[in-house]
């Protein structure tokens, strides 16, 4: 049976018959492993949902990252989105995904690269999104990357180990709040979208899944400044038991600091709320100038 392709807001058939996704990495060896990170997503309805979250994708670009077989990479590509760029570091998956590139040779991208070295802003036009179900090892790296350049993208939907997950949306005072909730938060309003058991992947992981949402806030911070809050927000949370008089010492006069910025010194990392690091990173970037 023939897939169809959207354009143009109808479908027509798609000149090439797909492999269903087991034959597929049954014939190019498609084994995943967990060097990689790999836990590969292989049903389709929860692949449509995925795909779905961002909204209508008519006209937009989307990024994925670590596609493996393909199988968000199709759900993706029955979407009204304009083009799809998979980035994927391992070759067996590139010739699965080769398969899938023939039958979609307009639409779909297929880069053989190590994500974390590229500078995926520039690898596709705007209106960009990122929809990807995340190797569990480069997660929180790439999302770090991700607020830095938070501003090229309209959105982003990403699926995280859920202990990640519910640090990224945690609200302060909580036991997930930290690191990454600010610079999550700082840079996107967050959301939790879906929550994944075990069974939904190829092979099962030891964890369940979350995917988050992140829109992007209108304001861009200057590079200095996101460089200012991740130095505030790694000596806060890097000794997170201790009064911010305390773990902000590296920052040098933190008593000073704290003044400066309306925040007792005997209070803790994980009870300050993301405007208060705010306050904090502006004071040391005031600082340094």
């Amino acid at each position: 049976m023939q897939r169809s392709e959207r354009c143009d807001g109808h479908r027509r058939a798609c000149p090439v018959t797909l492999l269903s996704l087991a034959d597929t990495m049954a014939r190019h060896g498609l084994d995943p492993r967990k060097s990689l990170g790999q836990h590969f997503l292989l049903d389709p309805a929860i692949c449509a949902r995925i795909a779905a979250q961002p909204g209508d994708l008519t006209g937009k670009h989307v990024l994925e990252i670590g596609p493996g077989p393909g199988g968000l990479t199709r759900a993706l590509l029955d979407t009204g989105a304009a083009s799809v760029t998979a980035v994927e570091i391992d070759r067996r998956a590139i010739a699965a995904l080769g398969e899938l590139q023939a039958a979609y040779p307009e639409r779909l991208r297929v880069i053989q690269a190590d994500a974390l070295k590229l500078d995926t802003a520039t690898l596709l036009p705007a209106p960009r999104i990122v929809v990807a179900n995340l190797p569990y090892n480069i997660g929180s790296p790439l999302l770090v990357r991700w607020m830095q350049e938070a501003a090229s993208f309209e959105a982003l939907v990403l699926m995280f180990q859920q202990e990640v997950a519910e640090r990224i949306t945690a609200a302060p005072d909580s036991d997930g709040y930290g690191r990454l909730s600010v610079l999550a938060q700082w840079r996107c309003k967050c959301a939790m979208l879906m929550r994944l058991p075990p069974g939904a992947f190829t092979p099962p992981p030891k964890v369940h899944s979350a995917v988050v949402g992140l829109t992007p806030h209108a304001e861009a911070p200057a590079p200095a400044l996101f460089a200012a809050l991740e130095k505030v927000t790694a000596a806060a949370f890097g000794q997170r038991r201790k009064m911010l008089r305390g773990s902000l010492k590296s920052l040098g006069d933190a008593d000073r600091l704290l003044e400066d910025c309306e925040i007792a010194g005997d209070r803790r990392a994980e009870t300050l709320s993301v405007a208060e690091f705010d306050r904090l990173a502006r004071r040391v970037l005031a600082r340094s100038l």
